[in-house]
């Protein structure tokens, strides 16, 4: 491919994204050049081949649309970190483009016929087992792609993709734009009563960078959530609860004023067009089209899983909401808790029973300590060492890291930790590039992107204060860099397998949740934490302290997530899109039968609900519950080596995990990698006493 990387830099692969000079207006071109390559390869794919092999078919194929995935990726990535009006309008032009692209590949009868051909070979089975993966996982992707339907039903199918992709992305822009819109400025100090100071000062920055006086708070987490735990101000709580539960919504129109930002219809017609496509591929719902190419059998077995631990939590989750409304009755006057004291309640409680709190606990963590503790922590787990690199980047608060074990390369990534406008909300990693051994012979080593939103480092009398983390935000960070170890430390050199590539979506989450349990350790701690004014670290009585609440409010937790996986199994499994029951009424009626706190009746939190409607969870939310459960069993083979003396960092057990699972990548069926590290199948028996929820309490 000749390629001008002088004019365009999102058409240079030679190296990282070179950010410092990718515009709006290189996407256009690029795409469009890159497309036209890619159409070419294929378009000479599909004739006659005499001998259908690896190297003259699958090679040319991966190598073509890598180059097409990796710039619209970056492209992908800066719309979602560095949102502007430019940027969206190209990244909405070429999305449309981009779609076409992929679902006529997936529906290339061609193709597909030279994958069969491949898989009948004799000598298919001399193919290593990573190759032998991706033709059955191509295979599979080719008839959920539609590449077995009639003309007029690819057609049809080939719509649906389009108008699919520009829904979400609208869905995620409305969520987006209504968070960026929402300003609640606070002008007397008194109402912020028990608001810590440093949230108050970033709140304050925040008002003076917009030109006015007072305390100004917005809809991004770090900024309101706050509010909701600590304001002693019912009313502002209220208020800030309530514009979060609407935001995006038919419900929100009426603060806003701005209906253009409501999902309503973008929810409704997401739906109808997954069941017309799970119609069109002849299966019964969307559920099942999501489960084809993950661990679970199918939706009924899912549902059985999510309403047994429902059934499991509940007992727990209804005590932990009597002695909630106890409280707030007894110590703080609350006779009608309502959604907007819960947070609030919850820490005053914790605080009352294991005297500590939330902001105690945060004053150990400034991010440079945390960051720190957990590079080492992942060396002395996974022996690699994680060192500052140079690269461009798309924001000044960005920084990059190179890891190394030895002399060799093994993986980079790029952190951007602090919230900020024009940046999506959440936390997620993201692959901006993956590993795979190229035909020249050379190791292309795998980068990631890690992306969080953390309170930024606020400027207090003159003076650049450090951010200080939550230790929820401790757990978050170490769970997207349990992705991004997944990513990382493949070694597997097949790109479609290689990494977190091919793994299936319900296990893409054992790594990540897997390293949250870290955040607990002592020994771990000693190493994440320096008391922002002291420098002591962390001491033990606030730690035992800690460890005492863990599973504070677990079982309220634990039916909370297992609320919306249920929601969300259910909208795409039994919920008919084209009857009379709106989604409301179905979210009411799973409430009815499995919470036990329910939002008031204007919460809309579905019109925010991006990983279902706007990411790749449709039908899967539950992967984070069946995850827990692979991460929980797995992390009790490191306590079982406490137990036998080798400590909670065994690098023995650590090298088994980086060996059996992250090493491995999508290489081999995920139960099998679980298998070859636990010498048997999951059990929930360690979720369970993780959770404190053991079934003889």
């Amino acid at each position: 491919m000749n390629t001008d990387t002088t004019s365009n830099p999102l058409l240079d692969f030679s190296n990282l994204p070179r950010f410092d000079l990718i515009k709006p207006e290189h996407v256009t071109p690029a795409i469009e050049r890159l497309i036209a390559d890619a159409v070419a390869v294929v378009h000479k794919l599909e004739q006659p081949l005499d001998d259908v092999n690896w190297d003259n078919f699958v090679v040319p194929l991966e190598e073509v649309t890598e180059r097409l995935g990796r710039a619209w990726g970056i492209v992908n990535h800066l719309n979602h970190v560095m949102d502007t009006p430019e940027l969206r309008a190209t990244y909405n032009e070429n999305q449309p483009k981009v779609t076409e692209f992929w679902t006529n590949l997936g529906q290339n009868e061609a193709l597909f016929d030279k994958y069969k051909a491949l898989r009948a070979r004799p000598d298919f089975v001399n193919l290593t087992p990573a190759r032998k993966r991706i033709v059955e996982n191509a295979l599979r992707d080719f008839r959920l792609g539609g590449a077995e339907l009639p003309l007029d039903k690819k057609k049809r199918f080939a719509e649906i993709q389009e108008q699919h992709a520009a829904l979400s992305t609208r869905f995620s822009e409305n969520v987006l734009d209504a968070t960026n819109d929402y300003k609640l400025l606070v002008e007397s100090e008194a109402d912020l009563a028990g608001v810590p100071e440093d949230v108050k000062a970033a709140a304050r920055a925040s008002a003076e960078a917009d030109g006015k006086q007072g305390w100004q708070f917005t809809l991004h987490f770090p900024s309101y959530f706050p509010l909701l735990q600590f304001a002693d101000n019912r009313a502002l709580r209220e208020t800030i609860y309530r514009a979060n539960a609407t935001k995006a919504s038919d419900a929100g129109v009426v603060f806003s004023e701005l209906a253009k930002w409501d999902n309503t219809s973008n929810i409704a017609q997401l739906l109808q067009l997954r069941d017309e496509e799970a119609k069109l591929l002849d299966y019964r719902n969307f559920a099942e089209v999501s489960l084809v190419p993950k661990m679970a059998d199918d939706p009924e077995r899912v549902i059985e899983f999510l309403e047994d631990l429902a059934r499991r939590a509940r007992p727990f989750a209804e005590k932990d909401l009597a002695e909630l409304r106890a409280f707030a009755k007894s110590d703080l006057g609350i006779d009608d808790m309502q959604a907007w004291d819960v947070a609030y309640a919850s820490e005053k409680l914790s605080e009352k029973r294991y005297a500590f709190s939330a902001q105690e606990v945060k004053q150990y963590f400034p991010e440079h300590k945390v960051v720190d503790g957990l590079f080492k922590l992942v060396s002395n787990l996974f022996g690699v060492e994680i060192q500052p690199d140079d690269a461009p980047v798309w924001h000044p608060d960005v920084r990059f890291f190179r890891i190394e074990r030895g002399f060799d390369l093994v993986g980079q990534f790029y952190l951007d930790l602090y919230a900020r406008a024009g940046k999506g909300q959440g936390a997620w990693m993201d692959d901006a590039r993956g590993r795979r051994l190229t035909t020249g012979g050379i190791v292309q080593t795998p980068v990631a992107y890690l992306t969080c939103n953390f309170t930024p480092p606020a400027t207090v009398d003159g003076k650049l204060q450090p951010s200080l983390f939550t230790h929820d935000e401790v757990i978050t960070l170490f769970h997207e860099f349990g992705h991004g170890l997944h990513h990382m430390l493949t070694e597997v050199d097949e790109l479609s397998v290689s990494g977190i590539s091919g793994v299936e979506w319900d296990a893409v989450e054992l790594p990540s949740q897997f390293m949250e349990n870290f955040c607990w350790e002592w020994d771990v701690l000693q190493n994440l934490t320096a008391h922002a004014q002291t420098g002591e670290p962390l001491p033990r009585e606030l730690y035992d302290k800690m460890l005492a609440a863990k599973n504070f409010q677990s079982g309220m937790q634990m039916l909370r997530q297992v609320e919306f996986s249920l929601i969300d199994m259910h909208l795409h499994f039994d919920f008919d899109p084209n009857s009379e029951q709106t989604v409301q009424q179905l979210i009411d009626d799973v409430r009815s039968k499995f919470a036990v706190l329910i939002p008031p009746s204007f919460n809309r939190f579905q019109h925010s609900f991006g990983h279902i409607f706007a990411g790749g969870y449709a039908a899967g939310y539950y992967s984070y519950k069946w995850a827990e459960v692979l991460s929980a069993d797995a992390y009790a083979a490191f306590e079982e080596a406490v137990e036998a003396g080798g400590g909670e960092l065994s690098a023995e057990t650590g090298k088994r995990f980086q060996k059996e699972i992250l090493a491995m990548g999508g290489a081999r069926p995920a139960l099998e990698s679980f298998k070859a590290f636990r010498g048997r199948e999951p059990k929930i028996d360690a979720l369970l006493r993780h959770s404190g929820m053991n079934p003889t309490q």
